[in-house]
Formats: structure tokens, sequence, C-alpha cells
């Protein structure tokens, strides 16, 4: 506590980072534990998702009693950052797909935000223990090792675009280089962020399931942006609407040319 009686921000981010970690260890006991004789079990997931939630509702509420979670059809209730108290966004887990099956890309990610917009954003792999994490304003790291997107300005028959699964139904591409799905948008935007891959194509997200992730982006020097160019702004969606537009991510000056390569179906 500081004098004024207000939360340094490194007691909250220490205390999202514990609590994330934690409850990826939760996770991982429901991990590829999915019926195999169905291509999607729903129960495992669901058990898995109320599990996590409940975990974090309860390490917040020890912790810090004033501060309230997001939830979409109550957004402003109980909630004052005056006095330090603070919003919480916790997404209990991207790439359910690939969680109930035993396929590694999946994770869990947590955003702290003041007046409703991310400061701090984490999200945590636990099947491969990649743990990303920033602060708004700050630097974005991967683990312990400072992250930033490479300065672009082009594709390439190299070039990278990761994107969501029903792609090629919506689009017609001429992009140079490799177009891949891994089935989990948080690490797609982390992969960006650390210059794994050039630019990603999302699509049908809501703003808990990016809230995080946009921290991480933005800090290594990425943005969101429309297809046509145009700016995007996530809070519009704290209403729980979906994203239903695609969206394109990555560094600015690469992302004309990665929307010049995509055109819409029909």
């Amino acid at each position: 506590m500081s004098e004024d009686g207000t939360l340094q921000m490194d007691e909250l981010v220490g205390f999202g980072m514990e609590a994330i970690r934690r409850a990826g260890e939760i996770a991982l006991d429901f991990y590829g534990k999915g019926r195999p004789q169905v291509k999607f079990d729903d129960a495992v997931v669901t058990a898995a998702e109320i599990a996590l939630t409940e975990f974090f509702q309860g390490e917040l509420h020890r912790r810090f009693p004033d501060h309230r979670l997001f939830r979409f059809d109550q957004p402003t209730e109980g909630y004052s950052h005056e006095g330090g108290r603070c919003l919480w966004s916790f997404d209990a887990l991207e790439g359910v797909a690939n969680f109930q099956a035993g396929i590694p890309l999946w994770g869990l990610s947590l955003a702290m935000l003041e007046n409703y917009w991310p400061v701090f954003g984490v999200f945590f792999m636990p099947a491969t223990g990649d743990l990303f994490h920033a602060r708004a304003g700050g630097s974005a790291w991967w683990g312990g090792r400072e992250i930033r997107i490479p300065a672009g300005g082009g594709v390439n028959d190299e070039s990278v675009l990761l994107t969501y699964s029903r792609f090629h139904q919506h689009f017609r591409a001429n992009f140079p280089g490799k177009i891949r799905s891994f089935g989990c948008t948080s690490a797609h935007i982390c992969y960006v962020a650390m210059g794994r891959a050039d630019a990603a194509l999302v699509a049908n997200e809501t703003f808990q399931g990016l809230a995080a992730a946009r921290v991480i982006l933005e800090a290594a020097g990425g943005r969101f942006r429309r297809l046509d160019g145009g700016d995007f702004y996530l809070n519009e969606y704290l209403d729980g609407r979906k994203i239903e537009e695609p969206l394109l991510v990555g560094e600015p000056g690469v992302l004309a040319a990665v929307g010049a390569c995509l055109a819409p179906q029909g």
C-alpha cells in the first residue's frame, strides 16, 4: 500500500501472475480428458471453466474483497475505481477444442481494467509453460524475455499469417507466404507479438477474449485494424456483443500489405 491507501501496480500484477499460474495447474487436471468417442466433449470443458472461474473468484475475494470480476450482464454493478478498487476480466479457457482433445495450444487470459480500460494483461499456456504479459504503456514479455514485433512493411513467401479455422470459407487469399491456424486466438496474437508470425486474422471474438492479448500486442508494437484499414476500438464491445467482423493483428506497417492479399468471399 502507498501512503494514500491505493494499491501499487506491482502488487496487482504480482497477484494476477500468481493467480493465473495456479489456475493453470488446476486446468491441467482436466486437460486432454475429453471423451474420445465424441468429437467435442462439452462436459469436460464446462467442468473446467466452472472450476477455474470459481478458483479465481475465490482468490480475488480473499486477496482484494473490494475488487470485482467483469461480467457482460453486470458491467457496472458494485464498481468504483475510487479507493483502489479494480475490475478484472478472466477468460478461463481459450482454445477449448485443443484443450479437451489434448493438443497443447490453449490457455487462460487475465486482464486488469482501470475505468474499463485494460492496463495489464497476461496469457498463460499451462501445457507449454509459455507466459506472456505486459502493462499498458510498458514492455511486453515472454516469461523473463522482452519481446517486440520486428519492423516490417511487406510480405513475401517466408511470411506467416495465422488465422481461424473457417478462414477459407470466408476469404479468397493470394497471400504469398504460409497460412496457419493453431486454434487459439490469444496464442496467435502473442506469436505475432514475439515475431513468430507476421500477422493474424481473428474473428468472432469478445471483449473478454481479447482484453489481455491486446495489452500484450500493443506493448510489443502491434495494433488491431479493421480490414479496410480503419481503427478498431475494443471498448465498444463491453456489452458482450460478438466482434463478428474479422480483424487484422500485427505491426502497423505490415497490415496494409496483408489486407491487400485478402478478399471476402461473395
